[in-house]
């Protein structure tokens, strides 16, 4: 009999989030590359059911399993595809791995300390209790032993891959700019670090989109562009589509994400696929990320920002750089993603 696997897909309600993206697209192709090796179940929201037609079965999520797991013998390898796993790990009895995104309130540091306390505990519990972790960069493996040194003997680091987006012909989005414009995309929240962008508009005509859920933050991106006297030209736009997102990526001058606290940061390659200039914070797993075909800014005052905006725009032009960070953004891709963890689930069965 193949081995049974169950693989929670506990984001796949939501769309509005970066696990949502990487369950979705791990999901697909792992289930592609399995050719059979395993029996592949999944644990899914009731809203989710439709989402993998090849899977060997489902079991629906349920509050009840924070306390009792009927299927919990059933398995012989559960994969938690993130930290924040709706099933917990005690629950079940079988070889488990466990998938870590970052430990971004660590950089964060907006957690009371008592809070902070439960959020090392809860998490260095579920490492405890797991086979194998997998950390999906070198910065947040380096988080993980830094943290959890007990951890070390069990890290793999395995990087997401990042879909590379289809605009459909004579696609156009509801907001289509009249301008040349700079493209972000993210939930708006403050790690995120977007109101650090406004100054990037300061004695120029280029236009500011910030894609992604609004939320009270988007009142200090506001402010900061009034400050510069561009409020007419930032726009917040809200959740798009994969067609809307591409369509921003293909006609954005450039991609900026000034982030703080990111276990890996899947829009930079996916604006990277389209040949872009990535103007990226050198926080945490970006420049590991970017690499060498991507600029940073050292730190967010105005005007080094706006002197590495324009060094990094003449750059890009004078030297043709769109083939060479085509060429960097292929090094993420799901397929290779997914032969690493099916070979992950291997090696944790001993088979």
């Amino acid at each position: 009999m193949k081995p049974t696997i169950l693989i929670t897909f506990d984001s796949l309600k939501r769309a509005t989030s970066g696990m949502f993206f990487f369950e979705r697209s791990l999901g697909d192709e792992i289930l592609k590359q399995n050719n059979g090796r395993f029996a592949i179940f999944g644990y899914l929201h009731k809203k989710s059911i439709y989402w993998f037609q090849q899977l060997a079965g489902t079991i629906l999520m349920s509050p009840l399993h924070k306390v009792f797991f009927p299927a919990y013998k059933q398995f012989k390898l559960v994969h938690f595809t993130n930290q924040y796993c709706k099933l917990r790990p005690t629950r079940v009895k079988a070889k488990k791995v466990l998938t870590i995104h970052d430990m971004n309130p660590v950089h964060e540091k907006t957690r009371s300390p008592a809070r902070y306390k439960k959020y090392l505990d809860r998490l260095g519990g579920y490492i405890d209790s797991c086979d194998k972790i997998v950390t999906i960069s070198n910065f947040v493996a380096g988080d993980i032993v830094k943290y959890y040194p007990q951890a070390a003997g069990k890290l793999t680091v395995i990087y997401n891959g990042a879909d590379k987006l289809v605009l459909p012909l004579h696609h156009q989005p509801p907001y289509k700019p009249a301008r040349k414009f700079i493209f972000t995309i993210g939930s708006l929240a403050p790690k995120k670090n977007f109101h650090v962008l406004p100054a990037l508009l300061h004695n120029n005509d280029l236009e500011l989109i910030v894609a992604g859920k609004i939320t009270d933050y988007q009142q200090r991106i506001i402010d900061e562009a009034n400050q510069y006297n561009c409020a007419d030209r930032v726009k917040l736009i809200g959740l798009i589509s994969d067609e809307d997102k591409a369509w921003y990526y293909k006609n954005c001058e450039a991609f900026a994400f000034p982030s703080i606290a990111e276990g890996f940061g899947l829009p930079v390659i996916e604006a990277m696929h389209f040949g872009k200039p990535v103007f990226l914070s050198k926080y945490t797993s970006l420049p590991e990320i970017g690499g060498d075909a991507a600029w940073y800014f050292d730190n967010f005052e105005p005007e080094p920002m706006q002197a590495i905006f324009a060094k990094g725009l003449d750059e890009y032009a004078t030297n043709n750089m769109a083939e060479s960070i085509k060429q960097h953004a292929a090094k993420f891709n799901w397929e290779k993603t997914a032969r690493q963890y099916l070979d992950l689930y291997t090696e944790c069965l001993g088979m």
